[in-house]
């Protein structure tokens, strides 16, 4: 990781990027931003365990995946010898552990993951963000796991942005986009309680619905471009292994 250090007048060969146009702009003449290599860095987990999460067709639950990704990270990050941190929310904050090293502290954040059992069943972004922006006093990197099924966060989630290194991960399932032909359809909501039926037999509802889930996977994907914010769609039905491998090796590129 990269932290900033100082502006130095430009001098010959270095990096158009960095030049600090703010500051080129009160003074006049060009000034640089430099950096300066950050060795211990500050992974928090903010995780999303509603009710919305407890869903799969395929192989595992969208929840299981949530804790799969973020053991994966964790392992990954203590071997850099950085601090990792978990916050879960559902409608409200329900379990933080401070970011610390080692081994052992990451074994206990997967095994409270596994044993979590949320009180609340909706879904809060807003109060998840708030909280983390509230808690992390320096630069850090952010893992925003969730299904992403909520509204009204996209002005907290800017904000948090802006001071830290924040990634999101949406995890989904198939069934989100498409529905079988396996005629009248009982469909709970499983944060609200709320029940429809449906008649899957119908080509236009099938359609309708693989629509709107399009619609909501390309709107989330707009707001995030929006705010400069990376994007890893992960889904319950396949090895999510290489696009985390594809998504570094390409940030990797962009940092050089």
């Amino acid at each position: 990781g990269m932290e900033f250090d100082e502006v130095r007048e430009y001098q010959p060969g270095d990096e158009i990027r960095t030049i600090d146009w703010n500051v080129t702009a009160r003074t006049g003449h060009p000034y640089v931003k430099r950096f300066r290599e950050e060795r211990e860095l500050t992974l928090l987990f903010l995780v999303d365990l509603s009710a919305s999460g407890r869903f799969g067709s395929v192989k595992n639950m969208k929840n299981e995946v949530a804790t799969e990704l973020c053991a994966l990270l964790a392992f990954s990050a203590i071997k850099n010898n950085d601090k990792v941190g978990l916050v879960v929310f559902t409608e409200e904050v329900e379990m933080f552990i401070p970011p610390a090293k080692g081994t052992t502290h990451v074994l206990r954040l997967i095994s409270e993951l596994l044993s979590f059992e949320p009180k609340k069943k909706g879904t809060s972004l807003r109060a998840g963000l708030d909280y983390a922006a509230r808690i992390l006093n320096r630069r850090s990197i952010v893992f925003l796991i969730s299904d992403f099924f909520d509204k009204d966060y996209d002005r907290t989630l800017r904000i948090l942005s802006r001071r830290h290194d924040l990634i999101a991960l949406a995890v989904n399932d198939p069934r989100e986009y498409e529905l079988p032909d396996v005629g009248l359809l009982d469909l709970q909501d499983a944060e609200t309680g709320a029940t429809v039926t449906i008649d899957t037999g119908s080509a236009a509802i099938r359609r309708e619905y693989a629509a709107a889930g399009r619609a909501r996977a390309e709107g989330l994907r707009e707001s995030l471009r929006s705010m400069d914010i990376d994007l890893i769609e992960v889904g319950t039905s396949h090895d999510y292994l290489l696009d985390l491998i594809r998504f570094f090796k390409r940030r990797e590129r962009q940092k050089r």
